[in-house]
């Protein structure tokens, strides 16, 4: 089945799950797509089957809080940021439920993490103005970039380099292999002093960057040459939340939730809006993501949809 504008605008809510007393703040589907774990404001980990559609377990971090949540390459193994006591990344083993390993070094909150999509690297992002790049293997962090103001960051799919977005303005494009001789490729942008980047992320074919913003519109950016395609927007977002941008598995279609509820989706292509998807959500939509294997994504709030499309087209 290939997505469509038809399949898009037929996709219903099938399954909604009320794991949660606050909000979800972050969700990640398994490599596989087999799984999505979810972290949230209440100190929970909910781990959920897609195929069964149906909760699997639930662990917590209450000392520490839990945001950010990644799957790692090893099954049953996440790494997550802290909201609480200390600004330490964890490595968690689901399958026993115990830390592997601490990555301390950041003195203020992770707003970035993201995972290398071939290996054991991950880069973090916090509001103490640097990037740091970690190896699973060793709690010391590989390498350390300064910066001038609140970063996003994130790997291509590839794993060879990775943009960093700096003070709402400017993308920096790095080789990871000679990241310390700082970027190959810097683009800037219209600096919108009404809003701040909230997230990047590549597209899966690489050749797309998506800027998701604290306010009403995501920009879409050609990953080789910088350029601005579209800007989207049209959605609520009036109090500044942070509102998840994705991308559909096959880089056609870009989908952000909104503060009330609906889901806007845009063929990154013509820029044209394809559909508003009514998700009932109770409050503001703060994460958002299409499974990477099967026909179906996730939206959450405090509560976690799996939506299915309606019509084979």
């Amino acid at each position: 089945m290939k997505l469509t504008d038809n399949v898009l605008r037929s996709f219903r809510v099938a399954k909604v799950f009320r794991e949660n007393s606050d909000k979800i703040n972050c969700f990640d589907f398994s490599p596989t797509g087999e799984t999505v774990i979810s972290s949230s404001d209440d100190d929970s980990i909910v781990l959920y089957d897609c195929q069964e559609g149906k909760p699997k377990r639930t662990l917590y971090s209450k000392k520490y809080g839990v945001d950010l949540i990644r799957y790692t390459h090893a099954a049953n193994t996440v790494v997550y940021s802290s909201n609480k006591i200390d600004d330490t990344i964890r490595y968690l083993s689901l399958h026993d439920n115990k830390y592997i390993r601490y990555f301390p070094g950041h003195s203020k909150r992770v707003v970035a993490l993201s995972m290398s999509p071939v290996d054991d690297a991950f880069i973090s992002g916090s509001l103490d103005k640097t990037i740091r790049l970690w190896d699973l293997r060793s709690p010391n962090c590989q390498g350390l970039m300064h910066l001038q103001g609140k970063p996003v960051c994130s790997f291509d799919p590839e794993g060879l380099i990775f943009a960093a977005g700096v003070n709402s303005e400017t993308v920096k494009l790095y080789d990871l292999r000679s990241f310390d001789k700082g970027p190959f490729a810097t683009f800037k942008m219209n600096y919108d002093r009404t809003c701040e980047w909230t997230s990047l992320k590549f597209s899966n074919d690489g050749k797309l960057i998506l800027l998701a913003t604290n306010s009403g519109f995501l920009r879409l950016v050609d990953a080789f040459k910088g350029a601005v395609l579209h800007t989207f927007g049209g959605y609520n977002n009036s109090k500044g939340v942070t509102l998840e941008g994705s991308f559909t598995p096959d880089s056609q279609f870009i989908m952000i939730g909104s503060e009330d509820g609906k889901i806007h989706v845009w063929n990154g292509e013509s820029g044209m809006k394809v559909a508003v998807l009514d998700g009932k959500h109770t409050g503001p939509i703060t994460c958002l993501q299409f499974n990477p294997k099967f026909m179906t994504f996730a939206s959450a709030c405090s509560n976690m949809a799996f939506w299915l499309p309606t019509i084979d087209d």
